[in-house]
């Protein structure tokens, strides 16, 4: 089971598209107004951009007069995140809107971006607070990771600066669980591709069920309501899985290959060893960089009772033959079907990226998953001295 779960998707939006005027003409009610003045963007096109099944579409349009004025009318079929931009993509930000809106948004070209001045709804505070420190935040982590070498040593400096962004979000949600300002927060309450489960904090899950009683009462008919509904149950799911894994109590299933050889090469018959199944390709770069450090633990491990499966999603056996060779990979246990993507271990482990690792105990349990660098070390060694 993968845990490295992706950010909060926003969903598909069935949103009308055309320009007001178009609006006008079609006969479509106009449920929500933008008017504001962008400093320095004389003549802009403005535009409200949701997605649809048909990928990205225009809303609603306006161009600023010659002073940045604007006004926009649209509609919208009800609560969701649309993409506000000002003359070119870059200018751009994330509002939530619904029916009935009346909000004033005006700022300068130059940092529209980073710092607009949004009011009118309610959601117009909140969202403006969750940009600035998101901004700081991010601004934070360019200035202060690069300085750290170590990774553990990064992520823990990561969740430092987090802090009064989590903050934020946790008593925003708790104290007004149904503003529409929450569908841009629940990012950070989900776990990120980067870190899994690692740090994530399990009471978020409570925030995301608080903030899905209050949308389901106040927004039942809207897609980001049934999104959050079926995103909670994954993450529930995907939880007690990781927590089965760190636990030891859940089997590695088998898996059986043949070896460049033609041999069969069975992950059971490593039983009573740590054995590290090294999911890769030769044609993975980031697969081939990581290599180096697999073959040193090995070597530093073997006599220990260490063990590498490593399990190719090559379809070229002769790339994935020499590549075994030129990296030096010299223990015993390679396999391949030769499907590359196609092959049913993708779904039996449940990855969708590699280099992918599988750590598994003398049990033939799993013990962590995704595990790379210092991290693998650090709890190759700590399953080692279990032995």
């Amino acid at each position: 089971m993968r845990y490295l779960l992706p950010l909060f998707v926003l969903p598909l939006l069935f949103a009308r598209c055309g320009s007001s005027s178009e609006e006008e003409e079609n006969g479509t009610t106009v449920n929500f107004h933008i008017e504001g003045k962008i400093e320095g963007a004389s003549n802009q096109k403005v535009k409200i951009i949701g997605t649809s099944d048909r990928g990205q579409i225009n809303v609603a349009e306006a161009t600023t007069d010659a002073d940045g004025n604007y006004e926009i009318d649209g509609n919208v079929p009800g609560l969701g995140v649309y993409t506000m931009t000002v003359g070119d993509a870059n200018n751009a930000i994330l509002i939530p809107l619904n029916k009935e809106d009346d909000v004033t948004i005006s700022g300068k070209i130059e940092d529209f971006a980073m710092a607009p001045q949004i009011s009118g709804p309610k959601w117009a505070k909140p969202v403006m607070a969750y940009m600035k420190l998101f901004n700081e935040f991010a601004n934070a982590q360019m200035s202060e990771l690069p300085k750290i070498p170590d990774q553990s040593k990064q992520i823990e400096k990561f969740a430092e600066l987090r802090k009064p962004l989590d903050s934020f979000v946790a008593n925003q949600i708790t104290t007004d669980p149904s503003n529409p300002a929450n569908l841009l927060l629940t990012s950070l309450l989900f776990p990120t591709q980067e870190l899994g489960f690692k740090t994530w904090n399990p009471k978020n899950l409570e925030l995301l069920k608080k903030m899905e009683k209050a949308y389901l009462k106040t927004y039942a008919d809207s897609p980001y309501t049934r999104l959050l509904t079926d995103q909670i149950v994954q993450v529930e799911t995907a939880y007690s899985t990781y927590m089965q894994y760190e636990s030891g109590t859940l089997a590695a299933p088998e898996i059986v290959l043949k070896s460049p050889e033609g041999k069969d090469v069975r992950l059971s018959s490593l039983r009573g060893k740590v054995v590290l199944i090294d999911f890769w390709a030769s044609w993975c770069a980031p697969c081939r960089q990581e290599n180096p450090n697999v073959v040193r633990l090995y070597n530093e491990n073997r006599s220990k009772g260490f063990e590498v499966f490593s399990v190719s999603l090559d379809q070229d056996a002769t790339a994935w033959k020499e590549a075994i060779k030129k990296d030096g990979l010299i223990w015993p246990n390679h396999g391949s079907d030769l499907m590359g993507w196609q092959t049913p271990l993708v779904q039996t482990y449940g990855f969708s990226g590699i280099p992918y690792t599988v750590l598994v105990n003398p049990e033939g349990n799993i013990v962590g998953v995704g595990l790379r660098g210092a991290e693998l070390e650090r709890k190759l060694k700590e399953e080692l001295s279990k032995k």
